[in-house]
């Protein structure tokens, strides 16, 4: 009996190491994670959570990899590890806001690890993707020869081998271009005068938010996967959402931006925002007048924009969907952009323009009211929610402006929040002023960048030096101006243009000059 058992041990160990053997001889190399914390919460939780993202991706590339295929339930995880990877991605924390009053070693440590973080992620959505449309294949007996990053004999040379990438990536600028190469041609300029906005940072958890209206419900929530307070509209019939503003100039834009959360292949082709322009703030899309545009939220294919007009009751001309398939930004906090000049309608999702229909607004100064509606979510699964309203006067041009007075003060350049990192939305602006600067070589400017009182003295003086020398460096890495021909200030909270005691008048204070010298 005895000698059974051994026997039956023995043909376990030499079945386990045989499939461990066949197992690890089909992974590739695999990333190191890191060790010790940062001891800064934002960058400790991305890098850990990346890693983990990782290490689910990579055991499912060791399946297939050894020549195992991947079960139903393996597909459904990945899906949910893509779209997780992706938001995480989105969600980054910025360096340079999140490192700002630590010493330099903490900085050094934290950006070593950030960096081996994106390296992990920008891994687990090329190999997730390639997993799921089954792309992914066994590798050659050559690379399959590779052997495990943790092999105890290889230690001491893998050790050696982080070490030199380490310093590498500490030697590797962080480049203002990086992600935003997409933005390079977007022509979105935000208006200049803020007429409203809300980032819904003075309104209590829970609440409605304070300067809004409805028939409905919603509430200010929080989240552990993006920063700030967003605005939960909620899925009904005949239920709007209605900012505090009662009048609309010729000109002017709006942006927002969306959090969704719980889209999957069984949201609803019905699923929908809207965005309407109305002749009254009662609690339909408008008596006399109204124009929208409809964004569509479905997963299982690809649904048009809507846009839609009406006016003198009679109903507009205008009654089109717009191919677009947008299932892909709508579920990773896209901005969304809207341009009205007199009667030109315009719409961007991220850097893309969807809509731009010159004659939308049949009449003008008819539509002083903006209203959200949306339909067609489950209640409790799928749930939507906004941020940032801006809405601003436009109609300066500039260009112009900067060519004939030699400065220009935009508060249309955004940032992340309490840090240097330029929104990609922000580059219509700075295109333009690239577009100045290369019409007429000659010209020399200074970047001065001003900040809203929250905050130290001494702090809002560094932030806004590293705001200016942020744009600056788009203007160099994206535009290719030359750098010579810039310099850069920061003013931080000295020289206020509004009140600094009401969320409009920081939105006008957070700004970007340009000078001529």
């Amino acid at each position: 009996m005895k000698i059974q058992t051994s026997l039956h041990q023995i043909l376990i160990l030499f079945c386990s190491l045989f499939f461990l053997g066949n197992y690890t001889e089909a992974q590739t190399k695999k990333l190191k994670r890191p060790k010790n914390r940062v001891g800064i919460s934002s960058v400790d939780n991305f890098v850990q959570e990346s890693f983990d993202l990782y290490d689910k991706v990579y055991k499912y590339d060791s399946y297939v990899q050894s020549g195992k295929p991947l079960e139903d339930e393996d597909i459904d995880v990945l899906e949910d590890a893509l779209e997780d990877v992706t938001r995480l991605s989105e969600s980054a924390p910025d360096i340079i806001g999140d490192l700002d009053g630590v010493g330099v070693l903490k900085q050094g440590k934290a950006t070593l690890q950030v960096n081996r973080a994106k390296k992990a992620l920008k891994y687990c959505i090329k190999t997730a993707k390639e997993l799921l449309l089954g792309q992914r294949k066994p590798k050659d007996k050559e690379d399959r020869e590779e052997k495990d990053d943790n092999s105890n004999s290889d230690k001491e040379q893998d050790d050696n081998k982080d070490v030199k990438n380490e310093s590498e990536d500490k030697k590797e600028p962080l480049d203002v271009s990086d992600g935003l190469e997409a933005y390079s041609k977007y022509d979105f300029v935000p208006g200049d005068k803020v007429l409203f906005f809300d980032d819904f940072s003075q309104d209590f958890i829970g609440d409605f938010p304070s300067k809004w209206n409805t028939n409905g419900s919603g509430e200010i929530i929080r989240t552990n996967k993006v920063e700030g307070n967003w605005f939960e509209l909620k899925s009904g019939y005949g239920i709007y959402y209605i900012p505090d503003i009662n009048t609309l100039p010729e000109d002017y834009t709006i942006e927002f931006d969306i959090l969704a959360f719980g889209l999957s292949q069984n949201t609803s082709s019905t699923s929908r925002l809207e965005i309407i322009l109305s002749d009254n703030d009662e609690f339909y899309e408008g008596k006399e007048h109204h124009a929208k545009a409809s964004l569509p939220f479905g997963q299982f294919g690809a649904f048009d924009i809507k846009t839609n007009n009406y006016f003198n009751r009679t109903g507009g001309k205008i009654n089109s969907s717009i191919k677009a398939d947008i299932r892909k930004a709508v579920k990773n906090q896209p901005h969304i952009s809207i341009s009205v000049t007199k009667k030109r309608y315009r719409l961007w999702v991220n850097e893309t323009k969807y809509v731009d229909i010159p004659r939308f607004i049949e009449v003008a100064n008819a539509l002083n009211f903006v209203k959200f509606h949306i339909n067609g979510f489950k209640d409790g699964e799928e749930r939507i929610f906004i941020r940032n309203l801006k809405i601003a006067e436009g109609g300066v041009d500039l260009r112009r402006k900067l060519i004939s007075e030699g400065k220009v003060s935009t508060n249309g350049i955004l940032f992340d929040s309490g840090s240097a990192n330029l929104q990609p939305q922000s580059l219509g602006i700075i295109r333009q002023i690239s577009q100045v600067l290369t019409q007429d070589e000659s010209i020399k400017l200074k970047i001065v960048g001003h900040t809203d009182s929250d905050g130290s003295d001494e702090a809002n003086l560094k932030l806004s030096k590293a705001r200016s020398e942020a744009v600056k460096d788009a203007l160099i890495n994206i535009y290719k101006i030359s750098e010579d021909r810039l310099s850069t200030e920061g003013k931080g909270e000295a020289e206020p243009v509004a009140d600094n005691n009401t969320t409009n008048g920081k939105s006008q204070n957070r700004r970007v000059e340009f000078i001529k010298t």
